[in-house]
């Protein structure tokens, strides 16, 4: 049996002390042997730093590293980490730029370590058995419905308006990983509207038209203003039926008869993310699939902007 690979987590965020932390612990393929965070403490005795080289310079041995920053100083960390041999894990969106990412794949193939551009939502119970039944059917039109509360789920986290933070399409690239994944030919932004508040530098709506090179239509509507019932759906219909992927990917139905559900999506889909990343060590192998990110790319640069109301917390 192979040792455990020893892993630092760095940015302690919400989604490191949600996610990747029980991940972690009860996974054995991974031992944490240290936190990195500009903010924050000791978790559990283990040893903290707040810097990536403070962590280099210290005494503990370390084979790989998560990243959970915020998008805009992932590059720099990632490529340090690159850099030192460690195996890096990134969370999505896997850079802020995609020139960005495609740099850290090229650093890391230069380099032979492993990199992981992680989509969780990919590994949601509903998405296999949806781009299975997709494959045997022909694609009528779809629609995209992901709308959520920014201040629930990213409470006074202004990272995510700067430039560089995605706004609503940091929970949008979900929605994308996903319909990259389930549908049977390439996306292409056919004509956009994003909506930023007069005093945000990010989206925080967008509606977006794509089609798939046989002109099927797929609608996308994208918004961090939702109250009440939280939608991350995607529908779509065929020449032989309807499919319903909800909930984020978590539930599934055929024609409205469920076909696949889980109570937390996410409770089983970052487990996957880190029996994957150590495969991909395992193996002397990388995954950096950016077809997501240069969807956004390309949403961005076909858009038209509106400025709505200012956004407060």
């Amino acid at each position: 049996m192979s040792p455990p690979i020893r892993i630092a987590l760095i940015g302690m965020g919400k989604i490191a002390h949600d996610q990747h932390l029980p991940a972690i612990a009860n996974d054995p393929a991974f031992e944490l042997v240290a936190t990195v965070s500009r903010h924050g403490g000791t978790l559990d005795a283990l040893p903290f730093f707040d810097s990536i080289e403070a962590l280099a310079a210290s005494d503990v041995v370390v084979d790989a590293v998560a990243l959970c920053t915020p998008p805009q100083v992932r590059r720099a960390l990632a490529a340090s980490a690159i850099d030192r041999g460690w195996h890096v894990f990134l969370e999505k969106p896997p850079a802020a730029t995609l020139a960005e990412a495609t740099a850290l794949r090229t650093r890391a193939a230069a380099q032979g370590v492993s990199l992981f551009a992680s989509w969780h939502s990919r590994h949601a119970a509903g998405v296999e058995p949806a781009r299975a039944w997709l494959a045997e059917r022909t694609l009528r039109d779809a629609t995209i419905t992901w709308a959520e509360d920014v201040r629930h789920w990213h409470p006074g986290q202004d990272w995510i308006f700067e430039p560089g933070g995605f706004g609503v399409f940091d929970p949008a690239i979900n929605a994308l990983s996903i319909a990259t994944r389930i549908f049977p030919h390439p996306l292409f932004v056919e004509s956009a509207e994003i909506e930023i508040p007069a005093n945000r530098a990010a989206a925080i709506a967008a509606n977006v038209l794509f089609r798939d090179e046989f002109g099927c239509a797929i609608d996308a509507r994208f918004d961090f203003l939702q109250t009440g019932h939280q939608r991350w759906d995607i529908a779509a219909r065929t020449d032989r039926g309807t499919m319903t992927l909800a909930e984020g990917g978590g539930t599934l139905a055929f024609d409205g008869a469920t076909a696949a559900a889980q109570d937390d999506e996410l409770a089983t889909e970052y487990p996957a993310l880190y029996r994957r990343f150590a495969e991909l060590v395992r193996d002397g192998a990388s995954e950096v699939d950016l077809t997501p990110l240069q969807l956004v790319a390309d949403i961005h640069l076909k858009a038209r902007i509106r400025i709505v109301d200012p956004f407060d917390w």
